[in-house]
């Protein structure tokens, strides 16, 4: 088959799911907090090098993620945490080091905390094998928030041939790596079935504002004309609608209105919920139960 985790089905032919606390559209607010290491090259970059020569340090690269560490993080806890909505970060362990009290911030806010490698790079192949940097990451972040990590998106979503079987032998219930539908997909691992839990990368301030860099106000414009879409499809089912947002995006000035409006829009409507990566997994898990978990 074309996918080797995921069995193929239409939309139109998956089994209709029930509101969860009422409502049919799930709100999942992931804010990816990331240590870009000062001594390695860059994993993405908003000045080019002069001559495409990469530098290391790489000072103005290194400047804007750690920007959006210091100013953007107040202002993005500011516009969740202030209103009480639940969310869920994405999360280097090396941030419980590197930024501490960004770190303190969000478990004190009472953020779900998903695994996000160590640091950020764009691979998960480092010395010592896959499976042992897993490990490293969950046991760091478990002991900072006191709680068993449930969920992984892996850095720049990318995975080795073997990557779900390790999340699952981790003890893992999902990941997001997987952006094939707008509703959970049970996957298919040698330790059992992992929840493929629905992500976006193209209502994401990184795919929209770092790579294709499209002017401020587009995230929003796709975000309606998505909601305008979901309204009509949710009549008798569930979709998810999970947005990746970044301190040094999405919360630079000119933008965190864009932000303010969408969590406004989001709120307003009378059939969005807003809530956590394991709380669609226990819902998902209760009202369609893997075979042979």
């Amino acid at each position: 088959m074309a996918n080797p985790r995921i069995p193929y089905r239409m939309a139109h032919e998956q089994p209709r799911l029930p509101a969860m606390d009422g409502k049919r559209i799930l709100v999942h607010l992931v804010v990816n907090v990331e240590h870009w290491q000062f001594e390695h090259a860059m994993p993405r970059t908003i000045i080019t090098p002069p001559h495409g020569r990469e530098t290391v340090p790489d000072v103005p690269n290194f400047s804007w993620a750690d920007y959006g560490m210091r100013a953007g993080m107040t202002r993005l806890l500011d516009e969740i945490a202030g209103r009480s909505l639940p969310a869920s970060t994405s999360f280097n362990a090396g941030v419980i080091d590197a930024y501490p009290q960004a770190a303190i911030a969000m478990r004190d806010a009472g953020w779900e905390f998903i695994g996000h490698g160590m640091h950020q790079r764009a691979t998960n192949h480092v010395e010592g094998g896959e499976e042992a940097l897993v490990r490293a990451c969950l046991e760091k972040i478990d002991h900072f928030t006191g709680r068993k990590t449930r969920g992984w998106l892996s850095p720049g979503l990318r995975e080795t041939v073997d990557t779900p079987d390790i999340l699952k032998s981790c003890g893992l219930d999902y990941v997001c790596d997987w952006v094939v539908d707008d509703v959970p997909n049970w996957m298919h691992t040698q330790n059992g079935p992992l929840l493929a839990m629905p992500y976006n990368v193209e209502i994401n301030d990184s795919i929209i504002y770092a790579i294709e860099r499209h002017a401020s106000g587009e995230m929003l414009r796709r975000l309606e004309f998505t909601l305008h879409q979901f309204e009509v499809e949710c009549a008798d089912t569930v979709r998810v609608l999970a947005l990746g947002l970044h301190p040094h995006l999405i919360a630079v000035p000119h933008r965190i209105h864009e932000l303010q409006k969408m969590i406004g829009l989001l709120s307003a409507h009378p059939k969005v919920l807003f809530t956590t990566g394991s709380a669609i997994y226990d819902w998902y898990a209760a009202a369609q139960p893997a075979q042979g978990a």
